[in-house]
């Protein structure tokens, strides 16, 4: 059973559209890259999974819950959309960290909102934020920052500050780890770093959804490939039969620029 499935998802705004009838799958473990030129509607595409906006039309099912389906009268609560949200983890470009906070509050904030929820919070309160901070202290060290727990983002560099935000993604354990261009917002000596960090990722059998713009990244660290052009998906299926075994004449075109 696919982890993630989207099924005939449009969007548009105002005239414009950008998604014209998207649909795929992503089973557990899997590395999914979504490549094409800008505009072609990878970002929004992952907007709308992560209900950062709102799709038109089709369905959105990911861990068997159904996310968002269009032809259902029934309106999901704010609990089912919060507890849907929690399924998925989103890597800004731009980080988004709280520059108040250090690497290891910004990693914390969450898991101890969540735990205010919890029967036995108010009588296991110190023991919980215990726990909470050794589960992101290990998280951050799995990225490498073992060293940064108490710096504030001012003071990390910009790969440093993007692990950072994969660390607190990963936090909440969810099913699906997307990124959006991850590196973009990365001086080039800096982007390596991220890269590495999810090659480990995907080596440990993280199920993630890539956008990128590194071609030869996705094609060394994906299972599967989706060229998207013009709102569709113009081609699909492992790195190899995307990139080597055939590609289309507009993917061609596309990768042209990228040699």
């Amino acid at each position: 059973m696919p982890v993630l499935k989207v099924e005939n998802l449009t969007k548009s705004f105002g005239r414009t559209h950008v998604l014209k009838g998207v649909s795929f799958d992503l089973c557990e473990g899997e590395v999914l890259s979504v490549i094409g030129s800008s505009g072609s509607g990878k970002t929004t595409l992952l907007r709308c999974i992560n209900q950062l906006e709102t799709a038109n039309s089709g369905r959105i099912i990911v861990g068997g819950r159904m996310v968002f389906d269009s032809s259902s009268e029934k309106k999901l609560t704010k609990k089912e959309k919060r507890e849907n949200q929690l399924q998925i983890g989103l890597v800004f470009q731009s980080f988004n960290l709280f520059p108040q906070y250090t690497a290891l509050d910004n990693v914390t904030l969450a898991l101890k909102s969540l735990a205010k929820n919890r029967t036995d919070f108010r009588k296991n309160r110190k023991q919980i934020h215990s726990e909470i901070e050794d589960k992101a202290k290990s998280i951050l060290m799995r990225v490498g920052l073992s060293d940064k727990f108490y710096s504030y983002p001012c003071e990390l560099s910009g790969g440093q500050q993007q692990r950072v935000s994969i660390a607190r993604a990963m936090a909440l354990e969810p099913k699906i780890l997307f990124f959006d261009e991850p590196t973009s917002a990365l001086d080039p000596e800096l982007t390596g770093e991220i890269l590495k960090v999810i090659r480990q990722l995907a080596s440990d059998s993280m199920t993630m959804v890539i956008v990128t713009h590194e071609m030869a990244f996705a094609e060394a660290v994906s299972t599967k490939v989706i060229f998207m052009d013009d709102g569709v998906i113009e081609s699909c299926g492992t790195p190899n039969e995307v990139f080597r075994e055939n590609p289309s004449d507009r993917l061609k075109e596309f990768l042209r620029k990228y040699e």
